[in-house]
């Protein structure tokens, strides 16, 4: 059933940017295999897509995994089925800021080390697929203490990534998180303002905000809070679960409640209102980076999701989608999904 516009949305203005929705693939195929992500969101109608974990020669892997050859066969099938990267979804970031033994199993990688390796396969993957940008984050304090007093090594570093990507002109994009220094929209902005690099900018992420027990106003609050420094949005929603008792940090392997972005608790209504108003400016900032506009990437979770990624399979990627497009068309954002114009264009007509 189609969605019947929100009558407090203003008129569409003819020349308002449009919002370009694309996906993590990995979330769309069972088996990861590249051509069934590829397929399922050539299907449901996206042209632009974030790889992560893939399977293009029998073994799935993460995106800094793959050999030559690999990206070379990836880089020709996302031309064959009219895909663009969004970002490189590398785990830049995930790493432990100090080398103290927290109880986790958070690897600690000398930063040195870090830039000159890690830094630099990511950099690498974007050139290969050619991609205009990284996705990252913002390094993991020891568990259980304060993020905050950890702020200036973590943007010292984030400062050097981000300089390290613009010697290659590729914008580093740093999502909020749960569990790392950047958990949320003040320490987003604090970390973005302290690095105050153009070619950084912020991924917000409602899912990774309300996963902390944080209903829909403070949820906005966080995403007022960076939206200064954003460029693009994560589409995720969460379910807060009262029968899990809230200890300061989320245990990722324990996330059941994913869903979608209409049915949550992050407030994506009140976000995309936000958004709405002020998306000129942040499409005119994207644009001038080099990027083709604002993106609103889907990576719903809704079968799941862990530290380093989730799955929704097809089915649920199409829920996802249509969930999202729902809201936009309430709201009275316009997006950007292929269209027959876009058949008949590859075709040469």
């Amino acid at each position: 059933m189609a969605q019947k516009p929100d009558p407090k949305a203003p008129p569409r203005q003819a020349d308002a940017p449009r919002i370009i929705i694309s996906a993590f693939a990995d979330e769309a195929a069972n088996s990861k295999s590249v051509v069934e992500q590829f397929a399922v969101l050539a299907a449901l109608g996206l042209e632009y897509y974030s790889p992560r974990f893939l399977n293009v020669s029998g073994e799935v892997k993460n995106i800094m995994k793959l050999d030559k050859a690999e990206l070379k066969t990836v880089k020709s099938l996302q031309d064959d089925y009219g895909l663009s990267v969004t970002s490189i979804g590398s785990p830049i970031g995930k790493v432990k800021l100090l080398d103290q033994d927290d109880g986790t199993h958070n690897r600690f990688v000398p930063f040195s080390k870090y830039l000159k390796e890690d830094v630099a396969i990511a950099i690498d993957r974007a050139r290969a697929l050619d991609a205009k940008m990284i996705r990252g984050f913002s390094f993991y304090h020891p568990r259980g203490t304060n993020p905050v007093p950890h702020v200036p090594q973590a943007a010292e570093q984030l400062t050097a990534i981000a300089d390290k990507c613009a010697e290659a002109d590729i914008v580093f994009a740093l999502e909020v998180e749960a569990n790392l220094i950047g958990q949320n929209g003040r320490l987003m902005a604090d970390l973005a303002h302290r690095v105050d690099r153009p070619n950084l900018v912020c991924i917000f992420d409602g899912g990774n905000i309300s996963s902390q027990n944080l209903d829909p106003v403070k949820c906005f609050a966080e995403f007022q809070a960076m939206r200064k420094y954003l460029g693009y949005l994560h589409i995720k929603d969460y379910r807060i679960d009262e029968k899990l008792e809230w200890t300061g940090v989320v245990d990722e392997e324990r996330l059941k409640n994913f869903v979608p972005c209409d049915r949550g608790d992050s407030g994506h209504e009140a976000i995309f209102r936000d958004l709405r108003d002020n998306l000129p400016a942040i499409d005119r900032k994207m644009k001038r980076l080099g990027l083709p506009g604002v993106f609103l990437e889907l990576e719903p979770h809704l079968k799941g999701g862990g530290q380093f990624g989730g799955f929704s399979g097809p089915d649920g990627l199409g829920v996802a989608c249509r969930a999202l497009c729902r809201l936009l068309d309430y709201v009275g954002l316009d997006y950007q999904l292929r269209t027959f114009d876009h058949i008949r264009q590859a075709r040469g007509f």
